[in-house]
């Protein structure tokens, strides 16, 4: 094949890496003043946001209280969480919507005169604090952010680019010593197969998380683990890593393997049933179905083992057929789709990765260990989390540090420094690759361990296991990614094995449980709560 030129860099303000709900928000409080671009690897809108179902968690009625939330948000992170950044996200929820609701979004009105919002209540929540657009807010949400930004004369919306790595000092052409800092991003266009390079003054990481590192997943194909590997590679400490959230109730059907069954089935009222249709929550907590979600998912684990079922029963039918139809019409008619009636019929369900509770470190303005980079969203550890998340706060989450981050780069403007030469893409060492087999088969086994060894239960045999298997495939991705030229599914694989890495190396480096890790060796809480960090200087092997 012909060697290709090098294209010349593409020049903004920012570079936003991600289009979800973060990385939007982020964009349409900078375009004001700056331009900027938002790279999505597919669709703008195919990332995890649109398939978020339940809502978004705020304090809105009288009797509920900042302090609750905060104090609802603790006891789900079993205690691991930074009250500073629990507390800046609950004060800053009411807001978020306001300015939601501003846009366009059409969250669901309240049943009364004295209601501006209908509430619904999910597992962990004291308060029915969800305000929410029927049973699809995160769709009406990323539609909404999406054809504001779409609109905007200083946002570039650009689908089909693929993050490969940040551009930082390594990049840097004529400067032996450069300053340490991001200033750009190489992204492979799935149009053209050019490598392409975006530079900037400010970056910002909202990639979204890793659950399709997992063979089961409620996660659209793209939650890879981009932003996360491409900061650990660039030098930021990353942390929490283990605490990966599966959520409870993902339709159990042999032709779709993804379909979320939200909080809110639990929260207004639906019941968990074991095939013969006994009800079984009350062995595990008295919270019954409205525990948290790692309780709720350990408990489904524990029956679906004990029994030898592949699954169990979520049952929502006694709330109602008018009620479900009204409450939840995407779900209903879905699972129609499907042969399953709802409104007669309890619905088969599994626990599936959904949500990654760690990921790169940052501070209350959303800024990571390297200069001109901020990060917002669940590619991030920002503290509000813990050890488990509570449901709804994720889109909350990108909503505050998205405009914390606008937020903090516009502050900062005049200061940071512009970006410097960089190299282009180099492939003069590189060949296309005949042997695309190995990246799917890698792919499939990367998964399928993870799921077996590092999922809902653990124990130091299956960490050791998982961990002795991720350094044969990090060897073997790094002579594929070595002497191939790049592609979608090589770029995630490459990314998928570096954050199995950080999640095998977390959950081995954590002695006790708490939250999302659960291991037999260590079934104890520890009486002090430590994060735990990972740092690449630090790691070597």
């Amino acid at each position: 094949m012909a060697k290709r030129p090098p294209s010349e860099p593409r020049a903004y303000d920012v570079i936003v890496i991600g289009s979800g709900a973060a990385g939007l928000t982020a964009a349409l409080n900078l375009a004001p003043n700056l331009r900027v671009a938002v790279l999505a690897k597919g669709d703008i809108g195919a990332g995890s946001t649109a398939w978020a179902q339940g809502g978004i968690a705020a304090v809105l009625e009288p009797g509920d209280t900042v302090e609750a939330h905060v104090e609802d948000t603790m006891v789900a992170g079993a205690g691991l969480n930074h009250r500073a950044t629990v507390e800046l996200v609950a004060r800053g929820a009411a807001a978020a919507i306001d300015r939601l609701a501003d846009l366009g979004v059409a969250f669901n009105p309240g049943e009364t005169v004295s209601e501006r919002w209908h509430l619904t209540r999910e597992g962990g929540h004291s308060h029915r604090r969800i305000v929410h657009v029927d049973d699809a807010t995160g769709w009406a949400v990323q539609q909404t952010l999406q054809k504001a930004a779409a609109s905007h004369p200083n946002i570039d919306l650009v689908p089909g680019m693929v993050a490969i790595d940040l551009i930082t000092e390594r990049h840097v052409t004529g400067e032996r010593f450069a300053a340490r800092g991001c200033h750009g991003v190489y992204a492979l266009d799935t149009a053209d197969r050019h490598v392409h390079r975006f530079t900037a003054k400010a970056v910002v990481l909202a990639t979204g998380g890793a659950s399709r590192v997992y063979l089961y997943s409620t996660n659209p194909d793209g939650s890879t683990g981009d932003g996360i590997a491409m900061a650990w590679r660039a030098g930021c400490r990353v942390s929490n890593m283990e605490f990966n959230q599966f959520h409870p109730t993902c339709l159990f059907h042999p032709k779709v393997k993804n379909f979320l069954i939200t909080e809110a089935a639990r929260g207004e009222g639906g019941h968990l049933k074991l095939p013969n249709g006994e009800r079984f929550m009350q062995r595990y907590d008295e919270r019954l179905e409205l525990a948290p979600r790692d309780i709720v998912a350990r408990a489904i684990d524990a029956e679906m083992k004990r029994l030898g079922v592949s699954h169990v029963l979520l049952d929502i039918a006694q709330l109602g057929a008018d009620f479900v139809r009204q409450h939840f019409p995407t779900i209903h008619a879905r699972l129609l789709d499907l042969g399953i009636d709802c409104t007669r019929e309890p619905i088969p369900v599994v626990p599936a990765a959904h949500y990654s509770c760690g990921g790169v470190m940052v501070d209350l303005d959303g800024r990571t260990d390297l200069a001109g980079l901020w990060a917002a969203g669940e590619v991030t550890q920002s503290g509000l989390h813990g050890a488990n998340r509570l449901a709804s706060n994720s889109l909350l989450e990108c909503l505050v540090f998205g405009q914390a981050v606008a937020d903090d780069i516009t502050r900062q403007w005049n200061t940071l420094a512009p970006p410097p030469t960089v190299r282009a893409w180099d492939e003069s060492r590189v060949t296309d690759s005949d042997e695309e087999v190995v990246v799917t088969h890698n792919w499939d086994e990367l998964r399928r361990f993870m799921w077996d060894y590092v999922g809902i239960v653990r124990t130091n045999k299956r960490l050791e296991r998982a961990s002795h298997r991720v350094k044969l495939l990090r060897k073997e991705v790094a002579d594929y990614y070595g002497n191939f030229r790049v592609t979608p599914d090589l770029i995630e694989l490459r990314n998928l094995v570096t954050v199995a890495d950080l999640i095998v190396r977390s959950a081995r480096a954590r002695k006790e449980s708490r939250g999302l890790h659960f291991t037999s060796d260590y079934p104890r809480t520890a009486e002090v709560a430590r994060d735990t960090v990972l740092d690449p200087v630090m790691v070597r092997s």
